[in-house]
């Protein structure tokens, strides 16, 4: 969802920047029924009131390990992990791309996501990767 960058603003405060049309495919993809989440390692407010802008109810921030956030979704969803799609960036995210039912990683992620995932975006994180990997949800839908 965003650009991987970590900005501040000159009185010291963190800003992301979030993809426009990124969120409106997460909008799309929550209105045909399909639940969205995020797990991060940070800890941001920015990232909250993004996912509350979005409707995304499960957001788990400081997520070192990302596999027990992705197990505690899975289990209250009642989701197997091939009905789950996920895309991540960086190697705190193999866990769970490792055993899922579709990865995605976004382009200028790091090689060795790169190498794991079952499709590699053509868009860089942040600029359109998750809309990428949304329409894809969307046309296998049909």
């Amino acid at each position: 969802m965003t650009d991987g960058g970590i900005y501040y603003s000159s009185k010291g405060e963190v800003m992301k920047r979030f993809n426009s049309k990124d969120g409106y495919g997460i909008v799309k993809l929550q209105r045909m029924g399909v639940k969205v989440g995020i797990i991060t390692g940070r800890v941001s407010e920015i990232v909250a009131r993004r996912a509350r802008e979005l409707g995304i109810q499960d957001v788990y921030q400081n997520q070192e390990d990302k596999i027990v956030a992705y197990r505690d979704i899975t289990t209250r969803l009642g989701l197997a992990d091939d009905e789950v799609a996920y895309v991540g960036d960086d190697e705190p995210d193999l866990p769970v791309l490792r055993i899922i039912g579709f990865s995605a990683a976004p382009a200028d992620a790091v090689p060795a996501v790169v190498n794991e995932v079952t499709y590699v975006c053509r868009s860089r994180g942040g600029h359109g990767a998750v809309r990428e990997v949304v329409d894809l949800i969307l046309q296998g839908r049909r």
